[in-house]
This record gives C-alpha cells, sequence and structure tokens, in this order.
C-alpha cells in the first residue's frame, strides 16, 4: 500500500515536468511570439527546466517524509527494525535451546 502511494506521488510529480516535445513547443512559441533568439529561449527554457527540476525533487522529498510519517502513525515497522528484531528472536531462540539441552 505504501509503495503504491508513494509511486503514485512520484508519477504525479513527474508529470508536472517538462517533456522535451513540450520544451521545444514553448521554445518555438518563444521565439514566434516574443521575436526571442534561440539562445535566449534556449537559456530561458534551461532556466524553468532546472526549476522545474528542482521543485520535483523537494516534491519528492516531501512525499517520502508524509510516507514515513504515515508508516509512524500506523505503526509499520521498517525494514530496518524488522531485520532487528528478526535477529533477536533468532538469537532468543537459540539461548532456550541452549538452556534446554
Amino acid at each position: 500500500m505504501i509503495e503504491l502511494l508513494e509511486k503514485t506521488m512520484l508519477t504525479a510529480v513527474g508529470a508536472m515536468t517538462l517533456s522535451q516535445q513540450k520544451a521545444e513547443e514553448l521554445l518555438t512559441e518563444l521565439r514566434q511570439k516574443l521575436n526571442v533568439s534561440e539562445e535566449e529561449g534556449k537559456s530561458f527554457l534551461k532556466k524553468v527546466q532546472e526549476a522545474a527540476q528542482k521543485n520535483q525533487e523537494k516534491l519528492e522529498e516531501l512525499a517520502q517524509e508524509e510516507v514515513k510519517k504515515a508508516c509512524d502513525r500506523m505503526g509499520v515497522v521498517t525494514l530496518e527494525e524488522f531485520d532487528k528484531l528478526k535477529k533477536k528472536v533468532t538469537q532468543l531462540e537459540k539461548k532456550l535451546k541452549d538452556s534446554a539441552a
């Protein structure tokens, strides 16, 4: 369930970034409507794409934090916590076997 939520959020975030085709369309539109040189248009577009990338990274971090908080609220243990518990159970089982022998 958590993985599905995380994947859904990341997909939504990814959809917000500019695709290469849309970027090229925007560049052509800038050149036609605003009489912007190709270099100016590419520079502007690069800045927009960098800003979109930064926003995507921030949103991914926020999504991961929210998923972690939701897991904590629901009492879901992390893989690390599970491994520690598994190791402890194994140690206790060994002690029981040793003391029974």
